[in-house]
């Protein structure tokens, strides 16, 4: 019994830690349905943006130094634009979703992702995700956090987009064009899982 007792209170322990679920290759996109706000004011579900060969959704944000840069760190924001043609070249709609909850008055509003989308020249969608739903739902920890999933709502690929934050220019992988080309064609998608690096979601939770 205390055995028992001691594998129920670790349980416990862990989901009040880590709440958020790891989705696994070949799950479903989760929540499909819930709709969220997109820059252009129109409320859109992530599965009724589909292309034709699947669906992009990378995490990301307006502060973090990984996505827009810092000294002596280009950041992975502007690769956007080319990543997001590149997708659609290959029937790959993307979708960006800003889930910083705890810094909608530092940055990460929706005023402010709508200017930060202008500025930059995304393209694509950029979702706020209130309360973080889908963040929590796909498990996302960091901006960026990337997940492809094929045309029947299967995750294929989640992970970095590349292997250099730093300098675009001296990229060795590409892992996530590379799966996206993959999923195209039907070819295998390998590696499958690489190691996000970002900054933490802010949470309303976090401290």
């Amino acid at each position: 019994m205390k055995i028992t007792a001691l594998i129920a209170m670790g349980l416990m322990a862990n989901l009040t830690h880590d709440p958020i679920p790891d989705i696994s290759i070949g799950s479903s996109l989760p929540v499909g349905d819930h709709r969220m706000k997109d820059v252009s004011g129109k409320e859109i579900a992530l599965k009724d943006v589909v292309g034709q060969k699947g669906l992009l959704v990378i995490f990301s944000c307006n502060t973090c130094p990984f996505v827009v840069g810092s000294d002596g760190s280009d950041g992975w924001e502007g690769r956007y634009p080319e990543l997001v043609a590149y997708s659609q070249r290959m029937g790959v709609n993307v979708a960006f979703l800003n889930s910083n909850e705890a810094k909608r008055e530092k940055g990460d509003g929706f005023g402010d992702m709508q200017e930060r989308y202008k500025a930059q020249g995304l393209a694509g969608y950029y979702l706020y995700d209130q309360k973080h739903v889908v963040a929590d739902a796909f498990g996302a920890r960091t901006t960026p956090h990337v997940f492809l999933f094929n045309k029947d709502l299967k995750l294929v690929y989640k992970g970095a987009i590349d292997d250099n934050v730093a300098k675009a220019a001296e990229v060795k992988e590409p892992w996530l064009k590379n799966a996206i080309s993959a999923l195209a064609s039907g070819s295998t998608i390998d590696p499958s899982t690489t190691r996000n690096i970002g900054c933490s979601i802010k949470r309303v939770h976090d401290h």
